[in-house]
């Protein structure tokens, strides 16, 4: 039983579980019902994303200090308190169950899910091998 840290629309994994969309928008052209078959997600949490206006900052930065800054940004938007406590839960879940949380950016280096995945450790998140 663990987290997986994972690229939406990519295969699933064994035992990945249920599968939580960590993002703001859905994915553009494909029907709410073809979410989970089309592997992206079984469930949206937008809560657990940049918002909008952090988001088009991230995707702007394009030297460190720059990402340092979204990164700082995004830590400070999760610990607000309904962000933090569906955090504390997803921890507490993955010592029960495996689900994966993800993100279709294609570098996790350079994405909010490696955040994500941080701050989930700090918690005592189970975490599957990447």
């Amino acid at each position: 039983m663990a987290i997986h840290i994972v690229r939406l629309g990519s295969p699933r994994q064994a035992n990945e579980g249920l599968r939580l969309g960590t993002v703001r928008r859905p994915p553009r052209g494909v029907p709410k019902a073809e979410f989970a078959r089309r592997d992206f997600y079984d469930l949206w949490l937008p809560l657990l994303s940049p918002s909008a206006a952090l988001m088009a900052e991230g995707k702007a930065a394009t030297d460190d200090k720059a990402w340092a800054a979204f990164l700082r940004k995004f830590k400070a938007e999760m610990s607000a308190p309904a962000p933090s406590q569906l955090l504390d839960l997803l921890a507490a879940l993955s010592q029960q169950t495996s689900l994966a949380i993800g993100c279709y950016c294609e570098d996790e280096r350079h994405c909010h899910r490696s955040v994500l995945r941080e701050l989930l450790l700090a918690r005592g998140a189970q975490l599957a091998e990447a």
